[in-house]
């Protein structure tokens, strides 16, 4: 469905498919061995560290670093590479206490090459190449469905001003290979996944970049590992890459994170540890958002919608962009004439929880498009969609289920229990709009779809719930 693409997911050669590469020991982290980690990284002689340049974007080699390292001295301008690399690199250097930190299976550790070595392989675990220039293809040829009314054209051409191009993913998946090279120095069989609306077809241009570091392929503990593996990524960041990384700032939630802006790319980018539903759930976005041409635009319109009324930030107790894709996804699936099908009940084997990370972006190869006989336009889809939520939707009995393709009763569970809107989260079973905690905000979210739905019924113009000028300058 989108042959080649190696974004998102580390390379693996031929030789090194039939092994599972999170080859961690199942023990990996005791809380003394953090402490451990963190005094070892505090005292870690890194003064033989990598010095990188800096990077560009336009029609200059890919290959460059992206992040820019100390000025070199004019004489060595003239210096062939190899004489480069020897300053960095010595056969005979000691790996540096910091890549000890994690205990790897078979008790096999490495330290992390300079960049410049492009062959530099390890005997289990292949690091990450330099980005090349590789198409970022799509899943397939999508032509974008034809818009006969004003309001149908205006949200195509709100889609086409907004939606996130390939170069801004290029940009995003240079940076993420780059980091991981960092963040192996400090766990070293450790992968950097980019999740997310960058990668599930639903970016927007302003979209910010989410990653996921995986460690171990189990649960990782959210309020002792996680913050313990993030505390040593943020001092990393903090004290090796302040040249390069702006703002990072450790936030300590129910899933934390690192928040950290990129100089060069000028992305902002949230880092969480092991949360792999989120890498699961980024493809299963993805194959939906291209089953059926009239996703994307009525999804991307929606959440510039939601955002636009302040009801698109779960951190101020409104929806999340996930939330929002989901309740669009469960809306075409709930049709009269379905535009979407429930893609996990029709493929259980290719979306079971039980494949492997490193297989997950091979499985929406297997998906054909959707042919649906509805033939609504984007304009009836936004006003069915507001009508559906406003009015016959019932939030106090029933839930979201993409899974499932339609409305189902509330689990009587204390997670569902007092909750305003239940979305279920299609792996793992979760609320994902357990942030909507507070009536206020619940109410605030119902009545702007029940005004939003009355004005654009009136008025046909987009312009009336969401001004389309300022939608497009915020990209």
């Amino acid at each position: 469905m989108f042959p080649n693409s190696i974004l998102g997911r580390p390379p693996f050669t031929p030789n090194h498919q039939q092994h599972n590469f999170f080859a961690l020991s199942p023990t990996l982290y005791s809380h003394q061995q953090l402490i451990d980690a963190q005094f070892n990284f505090q005292n870690a002689d890194l003064s033989r560290a990598v010095s990188l340049q800096q990077l560009t974007y336009g029609n200059v080699s890919p290959i460059s670093p992206l992040f820019r390292g100390r000025k070199r001295l004019s004489d060595e301008k003239n210096l062939p590479l190899d004489g480069k690399r020897q300053r960095f690199h010595s056969p005979h250097q000691e790996p540096t206490i910091i890549n000890h930190i994690v205990p790897l299976s078979g008790d096999r550790r490495y330290s992390m090459p300079p960049l410049f070595h492009t062959n530099y392989v390890p005997d289990i675990v292949r690091g990450v190449p330099p980005f090349r220039e590789i198409p970022i293809l799509e899943p397939r040829e999508i032509t974008l469905p034809e818009a006969k009314d004003k309001l149908s054209q205006q949200i195509l051409e709100l889609f086409e001003a907004c939606q996130q191009q390939v170069s801004d993913l290029k940009k995003k998946e240079l940076c993420r290979a780059q980091l991981q090279r960092e963040i192996q120095q400090l766990f070293p069989q450790s992968r950097l996944f980019l999740v997310g609306s960058s990668l599930n077809g639903f970016g927007t241009r302003s979209s910010d970049g989410d990653l996921c570091l995986v460690v171990k392929d189990e649960p990782v503990n959210q309020k002792t590992e996680a913050r313990h593996i993030l505390t040593l990524v943020h001092k990393h960041f903090c004290t090796r890459l302040s040249g390069y990384i702006e703002r990072p700032q450790l936030i300590r939630a129910k899933v934390p994170i690192v928040k950290f802006r990129d100089k060069v790319s000028c992305v902002e980018f949230d880092l969480n540890v092991n949360n792999i539903v989120g890498i699961r759930n980024t493809f299963l976005l993805r194959t939906y958002a291209y089953l059926e041409n009239r996703v994307r635009p009525l999804v991307l319109v929606i959440k510039k919608w939601a955002s636009h009324h302040d009801i698109n930030d779960a951190s101020r107790g409104t929806l999340s962009s996930y939330s929002l894709v989901l309740m669009v996804l469960h809306y075409l699936q709930t049709l009269p004439e379905p535009i979407l099908p429930s893609i996990q009940k029709i493929y259980p084997e290719s979306f079971s929880p039980a494949i492997q990370l490193h297989l997950v972006h091979q499985v929406p190869c297997n998906v054909p498009p959707y042919l649906s006989k509805n033939e609504s336009n984007l304009g009836d889809l936004l006003l069915g969609f507001l009508k559906y939520y406003a009015t016959e939707f019932d939030w106090n009995s029933q839930m979201i289920s993409v899974r499932e393709a339609k409305a189902i009763p509330r689990p009587d569970g204390i997670e569902w229990r007092n909750k305003y809107i239940c979305v279920e989260e299609p792996f793992d079973g979760t609320n994902t709009a357990r942030a909507v905690h507070e009536k206020q905000k619940f109410d605030m979210i119902k009545d702007q779809f029940l005004k939003s739905w009355h004005r654009l019924r009136d008025k046909k113009d987009l312009n009336s719930i969401l001004p389309l000028r300022a939608a497009v300058l915020k990209r």
